[in-house]
């Protein structure tokens, strides 16, 4: 398959010609909030400018779920229509938008008519129940809420309490709601195939910049609390030129010459996406970037395997990915060589542990395609390093470089200040254009991870001499279930809610696909006579099913702790040594 020896440059040597002026990827510096900070030249200006660019594909299909089809020219017209509803009901610049639901076509047409209208569009967690979505609504103080009738459900009882909430509209809603703050979306927009009949609007007379407030993506911390984290429309338009130079960078590294990049005059890339737009990963580097390019999404209620299979076939599908999780289910499938799936041409992932076999599975299985892997975080608006192929290949464990316009730091975990050498393990530091301002209305946690342009990850890791970074633990007290973080406070918190339950810790499992699992071991109350069936229900009952264990052992002594006072949960770990679907 790699014919020229490799490397023909090194990864250097490559970000240097792609981002010398005039190239594609050029560099510029500028001053972010009194830091100076590399940018994109190239990149667009703000989320408008994303949306200005998707509607010179007026013709080509954008998104397709099920029996639904929509457009650009048809995405766009629902979108001004709702834009021009939302200044109808008083939404102006700074105002929250909530957005709940599922991945349907008209989640972006939500996202970008709070854009448009100058909204801090604030997608909140649709696995959430409803007491985790009544907080998100009421901490981002959201104006208006975009549901699906799934999450209305979930909602209902808290709108009464929400003061700040004026408006309601639900997706895919059949009756009319009592509730007077609920209105149906279909009676705005329409149905998805009628959009293209929708009048053309003009564009709200809006004033933004890329410094501008765009989003609030809620990420929990180690209170188990969940963050806001506010972005700007230049985190989130960063992305579309950070996912590009990987695979820029792949092919002259390769010695070979770049692809079109005129967007109108190449072929349109079709992906399957799996991963909840919700996510900064759906969101920032996935919907934004086959906006901006003219790109075709294909949705799915819920990812099973072989549905996806008959989508990849039928739709042509070139590329998926999201968590490795994806990979691997394609993979093993036993029905996998029923279907055409050679469109295939590109894996990527993240958001999860990755096995290093996994691109060596992915290459066997689909030979003419090409796989990569990435580490980033809701705070820096989703992919900050990133590889692909051969560079992907040589480097299996590694989560790639920074793009050329982040920078990053290995530092003392302690003092947080000391530099340490190439190859040592620290705590990862990283500055950037994706790095968001902040956390919303959090003061405290806002001025602990963010210091004059740099955020602190709490991962532990290492950078090579070649700049690739290599994950090695996360200080976070946090596990990933196929790219959900699940935070052990959060969970452990929910455990000793439980009358019976005196102490109480959460542990990741590994999983071949999900990456890690959740598991509890709980000490009980000397009266306490919960069993691990109770212990599941109790916690599903608090909090979203992806956070539930799923294995509780119950323990007849205090659980082990070091001298600090920390629970020792490698000790712990070894209680579910046994379990049959480790790897």
């Amino acid at each position: 398959m790699f014919e020229k020896s490799w490397p023909q440059m090194s990864t250097t040597e490559a970000h240097a010609r792609l981002t010398a002026p005039g190239a594609p990827f050029e560099i510029e510096e500028k001053v972010i909030r009194g830091v100076p900070t590399y940018t994109w030249k190239n990149a667009p200006a703000t989320l408008r400018d994303v949306f200005l660019n998707g509607m010179r594909f007026k013709d080509r299909e954008f998104l397709v779920y099920e029996d639904d089809r929509a457009t650009f020219d048809g995405f766009g017209r629902a979108t001004l229509t709702l834009a021009h509803r939302l200044l109808a009901d008083g939404v102006s610049k700074g105002d929250r938008v909530a957005l709940i639901m599922r991945n349907l076509p008209e989640w972006p047409v939500a996202f970008w008519a709070g854009q448009l209208v100058g909204a801090i569009v604030t997608p909140l967690n649709a696995w959430w129940t409803g007491p985790e979505l009544a907080y998100g609504l009421a901490d981002s103080g959201a104006k208006i809420a975009i549901v699906d009738a799934e999450r209305l459900t979930r909602l209902n009882e808290f709108v009464d309490s929400l003061p700040a909430l004026e408006n309601v509209y639900a997706a895919r809603l059949d009756e009319s709601q009592p509730h007077s703050k609920v209105r149906r979306l279909k009676d705005v927009i329409g149905p998805v195939n009628a959009w293209a009949d929708l009048p053309a609007l003009a564009l709200p007379d809006v004033a933004l910049e890329p410094e501008d407030d765009a989003t609030i993506l809620y990420t929990s911390g180690t209170t188990g609390k969940p963050k806001g984290a506010l972005g700007t429309h230049r985190n989130m338009t960063s992305n579309i030129a950070t996912s590009g130079i990987a695979a820029a960078r792949n092919l002259v590294r390769q010695g070979e010459g770049l692809p079109e990049l005129d967007s109108v005059m190449s072929s349109q890339r079709v992906s399957l996406l799996v991963v909840p737009m919700f996510h900064a990963t759906g969101l920032s580097a996935t919907l934004s970037p086959a906006l901006n390019s003219g790109g075709k999404l294909i949705l799915m209620r819920r990812w099973e395997t072989e549905p996806a299979m008959r989508l990849i076939e039928q739709e042509h599908v070139s590329h998926t990915g999201g968590v490795p999780t994806i990979a691997w289910q394609l993979i093993e499938h036993p029905a996998r060589e029923q279907y055409n799936l050679s469109s295939l041409t590109t894996f990527t992932y993240g958001g999860a542990p990755c096995a290093p076999e996994l691109v060596r599975k992915i290459t066997e299985a689909f030979p003419n395609s090409i796989s990569g892997y990435g580490w980033g975080m809701t705070e820096t608006t989703a992919t900050f390093t990133s590889h692909l192929g051969r560079d992907y290949q040589h480097r299996a464990e590694s989560a790639g470089p920074a793009a050329p316009v982040g920078e990053m730091e290995i530092r003392d975990p302690i003092d947080g200040s000391t530099v340490r050498p190439t190859g040592a393990v620290g705590e990862l530091w990283v500055k950037g254009p994706q790095v968001v301002k902040g956390y919303w209305n959090n003061p405290v946690a806002t001025e602990e991870t963010f210091q004059n342009g740099w955020l602190r990850t709490g991962d532990l890791a290492r950078i090579d001499e070649e700049g690739y970074l290599f994950i090695v633990d996360r200080a976070k007290d946090m596990l990933i279930r196929g790219g959900e973080n699940v935070y052990c406070l959060e969970v452990e918190s929910a455990l000793y809610e439980h009358p019976d339950v005196m102490d109480a810790a959460v542990v990741g499992l590994p999983h071949k696909t999900l990456g890690e699992e959740p598991a509890a071991v709980v000490h009980l109350r000397p009266e306490g006579k919960a069993t691990e069936a109770e212990l599941r229900a109790w916690v599903a009952g608090r909090l979203a099913a992806f956070k539930v264990p799923v294995v509780i052992a119950v323990w007849n002594e205090l659980l082990p702790r070091n001298a600090s006072g920390k629970v020792m949960k490698d000790e712990l770990k070894k209680t579910f040594a046994g379990r049959a679907d480790q790897v």
